[in-house]
């Protein structure tokens, strides 16, 4: 070998030792920072060394040395995973050559588009395209997969929301291909091997507007008095093996995402909402977990396995809760059978230590083309909380029997679901705010404190506090994540937790179900890789949160543009050096009062403790939870973003604290329509919990202002 190729090998090997894994970052100046889990400092990475790297892809860097300022400096050496592979922008046509630009706000490449891939379409058409390949040093080479129809920008927005987040729209050919090749009927030699409940009594209850029904339950009263549940969950492991297009696709997206006007799924719909859709009067595959219970709730004998069910009836969570305030219709006996059972099973959860925080949920009433015109306050009833009970019992009992479970006296990798006890440092602030409305903490152990947010929470009804004490006390809480190491739920109060009962909207469920069918077969082989599959899922997960947000802020501002100019009450969510958000009563629609609008009247500084603004001379505060009347000034769909303006209410006093303290010469403040930019020069923690980061380049970075809500779609929320 040569001394060249010598030193090559040489360079490689010491990058290859110096190399970290992390997210690239790109700012809007064309700077790139790799975010590493564990390391205090961000890597910068200069544009010519991205080495076919877009904003937000997983990469390996070569850490090489450190920059004037001391922060470290590396190389892109490889692309691990692309955050996004699917792009809305424009085709630009020149001589016997096609280029795609990208509407983004980070900077990219434009992608070259052979013109066997432009699939029709012409100059300064808008279209969708799919990154095909990209060689190191040449122009990344794009593939046209759908051309925009122009006129409804809400259904532009909502499909940048999801690729922006990383959610390609459509499946890939080998996908719908391996797909249709699935056959439509179960095989005799298949029922044989399953546990046949299709003679038992079994229904699905569910949103009205829902297509994939993928939990039933079955109830039959026994000989010896005891009432059998069966908690059924589609088999969708069944459909989807390991090494497949199908099974590779699924993992990558890891979740459907639910949009205010639409679904994406995780499977392809004929798998969704065809053969794992447990739809009445068909006979279906699925996972089960049957207890036998008494009539007090109390669980004699569980049993784990395949079964074969053939569902009775379709309920709406509407109907059933009608049945059970009402005392009639289909099924009556039974349903109120199993709310009495799901009742008792909720109380003795709360007793053992769960927390009892409820979130409500906003939905829009949408016409025709996508555009809201109403927005409905959902809240849990007992419908609801009869489902999620039972589901929540079989997610425990999965998890602990398999926890018990040891290969070479080692526990099986498996993907728990788990939430942490309270951080301290978040804990405290609260527990001293909730103490100035009357409200103590014992904080000696986790036990006790859940015991005080219980109480607090059941003390806090119909109160004026209680909105913001609910808010900051689900913000004190841990995230919940996927992961193999179990540390229980604590927000659940359960010792082994895992999600078991959703495979056909969440990829967790699916390895669940692979790795209990090898327990029940005494199969197991330990995944090795179970770790970096549940981190994985755990981001796109909250991917599908971030993008959830956005479009659920893009109808708020939608629907808010035809009530510029008037004025709402509402109730202050947040606060920061900044301003102070405002979420409607009405409508549930949040917007920033800007500080720069309130200048006139006062100084206003925040108060973290307190979380308020405090006006230095007049003393008026604004505080998280105070009432307030506001006028829209701004719905700003392009930015996402409402911005209000305070509404100073007539007599208000001359001086003093609280929401009613100042009374100002002049007229009403006017909002600055600068929406969330910070107004002061520092970097203050807001009220929220965040702090205003510094860019990379030491100006500031731009801030993620939308409220950050708790709480996922439908039944088993944990």
């Amino acid at each position: 070998m040569s001394k060249k190729h010598q030193k090559k090998n040489r360079k490689r090997s010491a990058a290859a030792q110096n190399a970290v894994k992390g997210r690239l970052d790109i700012t809007r100046s064309g700077m790139g920072y790799v975010i590493v889990d564990g390391r205090d400092n961000d890597v910068l990475v200069r544009p010519n060394d991205f080495n076919t790297a877009l904003h937000g892809d997983t990469v390996r860097v070569s850490v090489s040395g450190s920059s004037q300022s001391g922060r470290s400096q590396g190389k892109v050496i490889q692309v691990l995973q692309r955050k996004q592979t699917e792009f809305l922008g424009k085709i630009e046509l020149g001589r016997n050559v096609a280029f795609f630009v990208a509407d983004v706000d980070k900077p990219m490449p434009d992608f070259f588009i052979p013109p066997d891939k432009l699939n029709g379409a012409s100059h300064n058409d808008r279209v969708i395209v799919r990154l095909a390949e990209w060689e190191p040093h040449k122009k990344p080479v794009g593939e046209v997969v759908q051309l925009m129809t122009p006129g409804n920008e809400g259904d532009l927005a909502m499909k940048e929301i999801l690729m922006e987040n990383g959610f390609p729209l459509l499946f890939p050919e080998a996908v719908t291909e391996e797909t249709a090749r699935i056959p439509d009927t179960i095989g005799s030699a298949e029922i044989a091997v399953r546990k046949d409940c299709r003679d038992i009594l079994t229904f699905t209850i569910d949103p009205v507007d829902a297509k994939d029904f993928d939990d039933a339950l079955s109830f039959r009263v026994l000989k010896n008095g005891y009432y059998e549940i069966g908690v059924h969950i589609a088999d969708v492991s069944h459909y989807v093996q390991p090494g497949t297009a199908l099974d590779d696709e699924a993992y990558n997206r890891a979740t459907s995402v639910y949009l205010p006007d639409r679904v994406l799924p995780m499977l392809p719909e004929r798998i969704s909402n065809e053969l794992c859709s447990l739809r009445p009067n068909e006979d279906k595959l699925t996972f089960a977990a049957i207890f036998q219970m008494t009539p007090k709730g109390e669980i004699k004998h569980h049993w784990l396995g395949r079964t074969v069910i053939h569902s009775d009836h379709r309920f709406a969570y509407e109907e059933v809760q009608e049945i059970i305030e009402k005392g009639e219709g289909l099924y009556m006996d039974e349903i109120l059978l199993l709310n009495n059972l799901a009742q008792k099973l909720r109380k003795q959860r709360f007793k053992k230590g769960a927390i009892n925080f409820s979130s409500q949920e906003v939905r829009f009433k949408l016409d025709e083309t996508g555009k809201p015109i109403g927005i409905v306050i959902k809240e849990s009833k007992e419908a609801h909380q009869l489902i999620e009970e039972f589901m929540l019992l079989a997610n425990r009992y999965v998890a602990e029997d398999v926890s018990k479970v040891k290969v070479n006296k080692k526990d099986i990798p498996f993907p728990y679901r788990v939430h942490d006890t309270p951080d301290e440092v978040k804990l405290l602030p609260f527990v001293e705010f909730a103490r100035k409305y009357g409200h103590s903490f014992d904080l000696q152990s986790p036990e006790t404190i859940a015991a005080s947010f219980n109480q607090l929470l059941k003390d806090v009804q119909g109160k004026p506090e209680q909105h913001v004490l609910e808010q900051l006390g689900i913000r004190t809480m841990a995230k919940a994540i996927y992961t193999s190491e179990n540390i229980g739920h604590y927000g659940l109060g359960f010792e082994s937790y895992c999600h078991f009962t959703s495979p056909i909207r969440r990829y967790p469920d699916i390895l669940v179900h692979r790795i209990l069918d090898d327990v029940l077969r005494g199969t197991v082989q330990p995944d090795k890789k179970m770790e970096q599959k549940c981190k994985h899922c755990s981001e796109r997960e909250r991917s599908a949160m971030d993008a959830e947000r956005a479009s659920n802020k893009y109808k708020q501002v939608e629907y808010m543009q035809a009530y510029l100019g008037e004025e709402f009450d509402g109730v202050i969510s947040g606060v920061a050096a900044f301003g102070f958000w405002v979420e409607t009563i009405e409508h549930k629609c949040e917007g920033l009062v800007s500080i720069n609008s309130l200048l006139e009247y006062d100084d206003f500084r925040l108060i973290e403790g307190d979380y308020s603004l405090a006006g230095m001379r007049s003393g008026r505060k604004f505080r998280m939870g105070d009432k307030v009347r506001i006028r829209v000034i701004a719905a700003n769909l392009a930015k996402r973003q409402l911005d209000y303006e305070w509404v100073i209410a007539a007599g208000m006093a001359e001086a003093g604290t609280g929401s009613q303290t100042v009374n100002p010469s002049g007229p009403a403040p006017k909002g600055s329509g600068q929406g969330h930019a910070a107004s002061r020069g520092q970097a203050p923690k807001d009220s929220r919990g965040r702090k205003e980061k510094e860019s990379r380049n030491g100006a500031k970075k731009e801030k993620k202002t939308e409220k950050k809500r708790s709480g996922t779609k439908r039944k088993d929320k944990q």
